[in-house]
């Protein structure tokens, strides 16, 4: 069940609102993805908005709601987590962990350990059942 679901609503609701921004010429294309990229050409027509019907372009005034910003879909705050003592300053019933990249298995277990025991919600665990190299 998430957590602060007025914020997700609302940034859902503001989101409904956006147009959709797609990479120009992706739909031209089938070599380009359709993320984002930013129109940097001289005379780019969508960067111009030469004519109606070219997608919108990426600007500040389409962000989200100022106190979503940061939440998990699943409506707990996002937490980069290194080391034990990062936990200590983080809350369970609002704070979500995601792991560091460089964070090695044996102290990943040490902290999931102690995230459990503290029922924190948890984004990235990835920790296999035996945990042993061979």
């Amino acid at each position: 069940m998430p957590i602060n679901k007025d914020l997700l609503a609302k940034r859902e609701e503001v989101k409904e609102h956006n147009p959709d921004f797609k990479r120009p010429e992706s739909w031209r294309y089938k070599r380009l993805e359709s993320t984002w990229r930013k129109p940097k050409g001289v005379d780019h027509h969508q960067r111009k908005q030469k004519s109606r019907g070219r997608p919108g372009l990426v600007k500040v005034g389409y962000g989200g709601p100022k106190e979503s910003r940061g939440l998990h879909p699943s409506g707990y705050t996002d937490n980069l987590i290194f080391t034990i003592e990062d936990l200590d300053k983080l809350n369970p019933q609002k704070d979500g962990i995601r792991f560091g990249h460089s964070l090695g298995t044996r102290k990943r277990k040490k902290i999931i350990e102690k995230a459990v025991e503290k029922k924190f919600k948890i984004f990235n665990a990835r920790v296999s059942a035996s945990g042993s190299k061979s």
